[in-house]
C-alpha cells in the first residue's frame, strides 16, 4: 500500500513516463483534473491525500508498483522487474 507522501512530483513523472502517459492521461484515468497534477509535478502544492490515493491507483491498475527503495526515497517497478525471493 502507498504511504502517505511517498508519491513525489518525480516519481508522478516517472511513473508517467515509464508509462507513456500524457498529464491528461493521467488525469482522465484518475479522475482527477490536469492543472492538479501539472501543479504537483512543478511542486507548487502537496497532494491531498485522497487525490495521492486516486493517481496511485491509476498507476497501480495500470500494473506499476510504488515503493519505497531500501534507501528511503520512492521508486517505480514494474512487478516483471520484481526479484525473486
Amino acid at each position: 500500500m502507498l504511504t502517505k507522501g511517498v508519491l513525489t512530483p518525480g516519481l508522478c513523472r516517472a511513473a508517467r513516463g515509464f508509462l507513456d502517459w500524457t498529464q491528461e492521461e493521467l488525469a482522465e484515468r484518475a479522475t482527477v483534473s490536469r492543472g492538479t497534477i501539472r501543479d504537483f509535478e512543478k511542486g507548487r502544492h502537496a497532494l491531498h491525500r485522497s487525490t495521492e490515493t486516486l493517481l496511485a491507483a491509476a498507476f497501480t491498475t495500470a500494473g506499476l508498483l510504488l515503493v519505497a527503495r531500501e534507501d528511503g526515497g520512492p521508486g517505480v517497478l514494474h512487478p516483471g522487474e520484481l526479484p525473486p525471493e
